[in-house]
Parts: C-alpha cells; structure tokens; sequence
C-alpha cells in the first residue's frame, strides 16, 4: 500500500509514539493534510457517536490506532477498571466503524502487557494465549490483546484487512515524563535527576531490581508500524523488540551513570516487580516487515536524559 495516495486517522497521533509515526509518514511522502490526529478535547475516542462522526468528518482510508490509557506498574495498580474499560471501548468503537466505513485497513498496536506472567523467554506471539497475564496490568493488556480478536472476526467475517503490532517499552526523546503515569525508564531519569538537584543522599526504588525489560527506541517502532500499514492485510500479532533484555537493577545503574548521580540506590521489596521477565522473539518481524531495531540503547538512553534535562526540570 502506498500510503502517500491514503487520508491516514492516526489516534495518540500527538503523543510520544504518535509523533514518531507522523515524522515516518512524512518521510514517506503523505502530505500533512491527509494525516488526522483526533484530539480528546474534541472527540472521546471512548464515546461511540464520537468515533461515528470522526469517520464521517475524516473519511480515511486507513486508521492506525495508537491512542490508549496506560501507565507504569503504579498506575495500572490505581486505575484497573478505567484502562481496562478506556482501551477496550476505544477499541470497540474503532473497529466496529472502520468496518461500516468500508475503511481498507485498520492498524492496531498492542502491548508486551498482553503476554502470560509466566510466558517463556523469549516471548512469541504463538504464546500469547498461554496463561494470564502479570496481574497488576492485566487489565490493560487484556483489553488490547482482546482487540486481537475482534480484528481476526472481523476480517474472516467482513473482509476488514488489519494488521496488529505488539511493542515491548518504548524509550527515547519526547517521552511521558509525568510522575504517575510515566512507565520505567522516564521515571528512573526525573526520579534521579531530581535526587541529583536537590542533593539527595540516598535513591528509592520499586521492587528487588531482578525483573528483567526490553526497550525500544520510539523511532524504531514508529518505522515498524508504518511497515505494518504498508505490508501487513491480516491481524496476525508481530512482536517489536529492542533486541537486549535487561535487568531493572542493571538500567538503574545505567542512569544513575548517566545523571551523574552520586547518592545510594535503596530498593524497596514492598514495591511490586510486575512481570519477572521480557523479552520478545522478533523473528516474525524480521520476516514479514523486514524490520529489526537500529538504535542503540545506551546512546538512546543518553539522548533521552539529555531531552529531559533541556526541557523538564
């Protein structure tokens, strides 16, 4: 699909994830004007006549849905039923009236939240059915990976084409540094940029530190997703890995490094952990998107303290 030729609906489109898309399309050509970025103020993706009239004003060709409700481990503790019920009924919506629409494609992103607790390293999308997820996201990765479904019936009963991407943690400059619902690496850095301001001795953070995450940098996944939207016609999940697992200990001591922080690191087992491991087979991508992740993480990570320093605190 030349997606130049398509008026685009990209939902989230003015988010962290959102913008790198935008750069990806412009880079291929598709004129501003024909990407539409719904802003919440003015149509609650949540709010089915909302979505009824986006389409109707819109009239896209292709809608690549980022928007969601998420947040770290803490986040996802406070707010169960409002993530899960958010990103199911956007979804719901979407999909329901991309099909009425007659839309030619429908692009959905999950989430590594959607995996068992207990699945296999490395994850692939073969086992994405086989256990419950980490329960203190389980609400929100269920609703996005019920989403799967929908769009598999939808394509077997009305011909919908679709495509599904399932991103581990994205990273990088422009990230959601809001202290309750940031997600891991941009709270590390305010939590240790500010320790470092105010001369704090010593750092807290959740858990043991043994959990193990995956990042990946937001270019790379937005050039993924636009490959999606371009190749993909059926729903089969593909997992966007960054290629390195790590242990939440060992990115605490990457920066820490990097803020130049010199207090103590104190963990507290009181915190939950979440999920024990990460880490994602992205063989499938290789293959059908001929995609694998170019940046490297500790210059990402470097960058991304860099952004925040200049523009956050």
């Amino acid at each position: 699909m030349d997606l130049a030729e398509k008026r685009i609906v990209l939902t989230g489109g003015a988010g962290f994830l959102g913008t790198a898309v935008c750069r990806v399309l412009r880079a291929r050509g598709v004129p501003g004007d024909q990407v539409i970025v719904p802003r919440r103020e003015s149509c609650d993706l949540t709010d089915e006549s909302a979505v009824a009239c986006l389409y109707d004003t819109a009239r896209p060709d292709v809608v690549i849905h980022l928007a969601a409700e998420v947040g770290g481990i803490g986040a996802n503790r406070a707010a169960p039923g409002r993530f899960f019920y958010a990103n199911m009924a956007m979804g719901l919506h979407l999909v329901e009236h991309a099909r009425r629409a007659g839309i030619e494609k429908f692009v959905h992103t999950g989430t590594v939240c959607a995996y068992p607790r207990d699945c296999a390293v490395p994850f692939h999308e073969d086992d994405l059915w086989n256990g419950y997820p980490e329960v203190t996201n389980a609400p929100y990765g269920i609703a996005k990976k019920a989403l799967f479904v929908m769009l598999d019936a939808y394509r077997r009963q009305y011909g919908l084409r679709s495509a599904v991407v399932v991103p581990v943690n994205l990273y990088g400059p422009g990230d959601n540094f809001d202290p309750t619902t940031s997600h891991v690496i941009p709270s590390l850095i305010r939590k240790c940029e500010e320790a470092r301001l105010t001369g704090m001795p010593e750092m807290v953070c959740w858990g043991s530190g043994s959990a193990t995450r995956e990042f990946l940098h937001v270019d790379d996944a937005a050039e993924a997703i636009v490959r999606a939207a371009e190749r993909i016609e059926d729903p089969i999940p593909i997992n966007l890995g960054g290629g390195e697992e790590i242990a939440i200990r060992d990115l605490v001591a990457k920066v820490v490094d990097g803020c130049g922080y010199r207090g103590r690191i104190v963990w507290d087992p009181s915190k939950p952990d979440g999920q024990p491991r990460r880490g994602l087979d992205i063989s499938r991508a290789r293959s059908l998107l001929e995609w694998h992740p170019i940046r490297d993480f500790d210059r990402g990570l470097a960058e991304t303290i860099h952004w925040w320093r200049e523009r956050g605190v």
